[in-house]
């Protein structure tokens, strides 16, 4: 028996029991109804006119029903007589390459044939001028020669600053239209300063660019639109903000203020951009977000086979997997902190050699007198958190929640001959 074996061998582990999680799933049934409705607002139609050229920018991150809102974008500026076309508006997403790009896009469902709209993907961007604090925006070209252009986006809690506006139409003209070059200026100086200097690039683009109006979408706990809006230029700056609010309400979440151990089966570029949400796990990789539970100690297990190896999150748990490790691709992994600048995420967690072990370790160091009572929570993903595991001594704590419901007995969590679990993986 090795020295790590020896230390481990006599933490118990808890019993565990299924749990039903209830959140709200009112969705919106008919998006091209909820949709048109919005657009029809003198508002919006008062801004289009017969012959315009639009550029309609499109992001990579995913979006429920993003084919349908886009097409349904341009139907509306072809019925009113503009021309139309996508801009991809992704940062430095695609491999910071126009091809790249295209190709996100098309992997989203968003291709010339799809949303009947020419693409006009281009890493080139035009210098529209700087912050008083020196840092330079930009523009895509393509963008920047058009009539107008619009923005389509969902709104959600941003993972790793807080802010008036996070992620949604702000970001994306700043960050997403900016390509490479404008994400990269403004991840410059940190996400410290990220919450003033993400709507100071969007208003200066804003004024010196033709935006007509921006479509938003919220998401309910399941990843459904639960609202649409559509924002005039001149109303994002003050409604977003509110809309914002309510996607923070809208999030899913793990009904526990505080926890000794969460385990989380999987991670991956697929679950998270950070590999699993911080708004869930209520770890973040920078100190300028917070929210969800105090946890103590975090296991990592398992890579999603979609991430390729990119194993971006997995420093900001406190123990891994020699399986997950070894199926890490350190530079996809890297290429994440070095565009970011935050680094922390790709650092490799203290790394044990399987499942048990690692929950072992966890247990071990979760600074509380009596490991039996240990308050652990085993979840799939931070997608997946309708049902999950909780150990016994959080039972009490269940009966007494009106989103939750205990759905199972106690059993023992079950090992294969390598200490890996062997159920509800």
């Amino acid at each position: 028996m090795g020295i790590l074996q020896d230390l481990l061998k006599d933490i118990p582990l808890p019993k565990m029991a299924k749990v039903k999680q209830r959140f709200d799933d009112r969705k919106i049934e008919n998006i091209d109804e909820a949709l048109n409705e919005k657009l029809q607002r003198v508002e919006i139609t008062g801004k289009i006119k017969p012959g315009m050229e639009v550029a309609i920018a499109v992001g990579s991150r995913g979006m429920d029903r993003l084919v349908e809102v886009t097409a349904l974008t341009v139907q509306f500026l072809k019925d009113l007589g503009a021309k139309p076309f996508i801009v991809p508006s992704m940062g430095s997403h695609g491999g910071a390459t126009a091809e790249g790009q295209r190709e996100v896009l098309a992997h989203l469902g968003v291709t010339e044939e799809s949303v009947k709209a020419e693409i006009r993907s281009s890493m080139e961007v035009i210098k529209l001028g700087e912050l008083p604090n020196g840092l330079p925006v930009y523009i895509d070209r393509y963008a920047s020669l058009a009539d107008g252009i619009v923005v389509i986006n969902r709104i959600k809690p941003h993972t790793a600053f807080r802010g008036r506006v996070e992620s949604g139409i702000m970001k994306m003209i700043s960050i997403g239209l900016g390509k490479q070059k404008g994400a990269e200026a403004c991840h410059q100086l940190g996400f410290k300063y990220m919450a003033e200097n993400v709507p100071a690039m969007a208003k200066l683009i804003m004024e010196k660019t033709p935006i007509l109006f921006g479509v938003a979408t919220l998401e309910n706990a399941f990843d459904k639109v639960a609202r649409i809006e559509v924002l005039a230029t001149e109303e994002i700056e003050e409604k977003e903000p509110e809309l914002q609010a309510l996607a923070k309400e809208l999030l899913p979440k793990l009904f526990f203020d505080e926890l000794d151990v969460l385990v989380i089966n999987e991670i991956g570029k697929n679950i998270s951009g950070d590999g699993m949400d911080p708004n869930i796990t209520g770890r973040y990789p920078t100190p300028y977000a917070h929210g969800g539970p105090d946890v103590n100690k975090m296991v990592v297990l398992d890579l999603t086979h979609e991430t390729e190896g990119n194993a971006n999150g997995v420093g900001t748990a406190d123990f891994t997997t020699q399986r997950l490790v070894d199926k890490m691709n350190r530079e996809f992994t890297y290429a994440n902190g070095l565009t970011s600048t935050v680094v922390a995420p790709t650092k490799i967690a203290t790394t044990l050699a399987n499942d048990q072990e690692a929950i072992k370790a966890a247990i071990k160091t979760c600074n509380i007198l009596d490991f039996t009572k240990v308050k652990m929570v085993r979840i799939k993903n931070t997608l997946e958190i309708s049902e999950i595991e909780v150990s016994e001594a959080l039972l009490e704590h269940i009966t007494q929640h009106p989103q939750m419901e205990q759905c199972s007995d106690l059993y023992e969590i079950q090992f294969d001959e390598n200490g890996n679990i062997t159920e509800g993986k």
